[in-house]
């Protein structure tokens, strides 16, 4: 039987969150000073906005393999579980119906 690890869905969102955060306050900041100021100044500051706005991107693109790996994980993990207590899961897969059926009927 294979063993269950605990997934961290939880704190990979908030770290996501925090560094998309963080990225576009400081792409935020350096587009205002660049609207502020011109000349070559303004250029390195969109340069660096541009710079930050694709570091969360690229946050965000590392993030998503992540989660798609995470899933693929549940699905082998329930899958070999499945395959290993098959009476188990036609049980619990009844038991769901049931009870999805009792609340379901109840409206």
């Amino acid at each position: 039987m294979a063993t269950r690890k605990p997934i961290a869905t939880q704190s990979t969102g908030d770290a996501l969150i925090e560094d998309i955060k963080a990225s576009l306050d400081q792409a935020e900041k350096l587009l205002r000073e660049a609207a502020a100021t011109t000349g070559e100044k303004a250029d390195d500051l969109r340069a660096r906005a541009l710079s930050a706005l694709d570091q969360g991107r690229a946050v965000l693109s590392e993030t998503q393999e992540n989660l798609i790996e995470q899933g693929r994980k549940v699905v082998q993990t329930t899958d070999e579980y499945v395959q290993d207590n098959p009476w188990k899961a036609v049980g619990v897969a009844g038991v769901a119906g049931l009870l999805l059926g009792a609340l379901l009927s109840r409206r």
